[in-house]
């Protein structure tokens, strides 16, 4: 064995209690730490013929990159939908890589126990009928992407043929229609050779993100009982909005189509009684998208994707002619329903995260970073030096600058800038029908009144220096 291997395997306590000081003492400064950090330190480009073993790069990788590291998993961090890392979460994520199993296949270990009980917690978390399929994937993106593969085969089906062996030219084009389509499900059909060019972007309600059902039925009409697909949200990017599922689900009894709702973390609205209604129609979907790494708040990358339809899931991924990766069991190995041979024992952080905190933890981090993203709302509605796009629905919020529309794309990048430069809150930038905002999304278990407080008085000053 290499020498600094050995060493390494003999040092391998004194490594993990420096990893764990590292750890705590990330997360002891993570109030303090910038929310976000614009930096460009050093990279080398030579890797070294002799490696300087484990303590040896932990010393190096602080003194190279832990300072320009962001406070992304702290309480005020409120770009994208990020979330943090409870406790259980990080626990079960650390034991998922010290017990680094490769859940793709079944029968050899109980990791995929573990994954169908995390399932099935999940199901009834977010009022899911037990009926349907689940498995991890790395992302809401990827999560999509199975969904609508999956999707993509049901239409094939209806046209008699089996597109996972025939390929995407033996039905032509496959129309998808939605009234506000993340990013992601572009991305998704771009890969599976649908193109992006196959969504219609269907007329929204008056001042809303939700579709319009008349614009719905009127385009579903118009594919003269051709099967297709529609997309539907659970929560939009900007203002979280939720299309209404019930009336889309009815539609299904008209017309052929595959019903894939993107729940990313919207779907997290059914662990509150007081907004579980926004999920209101959700059984009604064939395939569903919920992103565990945002309000789950379990480390990066988890989430899941469900189908009532796993039988056209297996035809999709069936990974076949690799008899090397069957083990006899009873369940169908995951290698035959995700997009990868390899997956990580992903599922472990959430069953941790699900059995340490259970419905109560849920409801409470749900419900609190709505109430702080109204506050939120109500005060910058206040404000003369911002103006609220959108009524606060759920846990985000989109405003932008008191200014004239044609200025305010470069002063909200400027301003952005400015906010990130300061430290004490990130949000990131983007677009609510037309008009350049900002957006603040709050979906951190540690959040609370206090960093509200200081949110508020970020943003108000950073704004007061950026005018003068």
């Amino acid at each position: 064995m290499e020498q600094q291997l050995l060493r390494d395997k003999t040092q391998t306590p004194v490594i993990l209690e420096e990893t764990l000081k590292e750890s705590l003492a990330f997360l002891a400064n993570l109030a303090d730490r910038p929310a976000g950090i614009r930096t460009s330190p050093s990279i080398e480009d030579n890797l070294a013929e002799e490696g300087v073993g484990s303590l040896a790069a932990l010393t190096s990788f602080q003194e190279q990159f832990s300072a320009g590291l962001s406070g992304s998993p702290g309480p005020r961090y409120l770009g994208f939908v990020t979330g943090g890392s409870t406790p259980a979460g990080i626990a079960g994520d650390w034991l998922t890589s010290v017990i680094d199993q490769n859940v793709a296949s079944a029968g050899d270990s109980s990791a995929n126990q573990v994954e169908y009980q995390a399932v099935n917690w999940l199901k009834a978390l977010f009022g899911i009928d037990q009926a349907y399929a689940g498995t991890f994937v790395s992302g809401a993106t990827m999560s999509s992407f199975t969904g609508l593969a999956i999707g993509r085969q049901w239409v094939g089906q209806q046209l008699g043929v089996d597109i996972g062996h025939e390929g995407l030219a033996s039905v032509g084009a496959i129309s998808v229609l939605s009234g506000c389509a993340h990013s992601s499900v572009f991305k998704a059909l771009s890969m599976l050779g649908m193109g992006r060019a196959c969504v219609q972007r269907l007329p929204l309600q008056e001042g809303r993100e939700a579709v319009d059902i008349g614009a719905l039925r009127e385009a579903l009409e118009a594919q003269n009982g051709r099967p297709c697909i529609v997309v539907a949200n659970s929560g939009t990017v900007n203002s979280v909005d939720f299309d209404d599922l019930v009336a889309i689900g009815q539609l299904k009894a008209e017309f052929p189509f595959w019903l894939h709702v993107d729940a990313a973390f919207g779907g997290f609205a059914a662990c509150s009684p007081e907004y579980a209604h926004f999920m209101d129609g959700i059984n009604a979907a064939d395939s569903i998208t919920i992103d565990l790494h945002k309000m789950l708040n379990v480390p990066y990358d988890s989430a899941i994707q469900l189908t009532r339809h796993p039988d056209l899931q297996q035809a999709v991924f069936q990974n076949s002619g690799a008899r090397y990766l069957e083990v006899n069991a009873a369940e169908v190995p995951f290698v035959h329903l995700t997009p990868e041979n390899s997956r990580r024992f992903r599922a472990l952080p959430t069953w941790f995260s699900l059995k340490a905190y259970g419905r109560a933890g849920f409801r409470d981090l749900v419900e609190r970073n709505v109430l702080l993203a109204k506050q939120l709302g109500e005060w910058i509605d206040r404000s003369p030096q911002f103006e609220l796009l959108s009524p606060v629905h759920f846990n985000v919020v989109c405003f932008t600058l008191n200014a004239p529309k044609e200025e305010l794309a470069s002063l909200i990048t400027r301003f952005l800038a400015a906010l990130t430069h300061d430290g004490r809150v990130f949000l990131t930038p983007s677009d609510w029908k037309g008009t350049p905002c900002i957006r603040a999304a709050f979906s951190n278990w540690q959040t609370e009144e206090s960093d509200l407080f200081i949110i508020q008085q970020a943003l108000q000053e950073v704004l007061s220096v950026y005018q003068d």
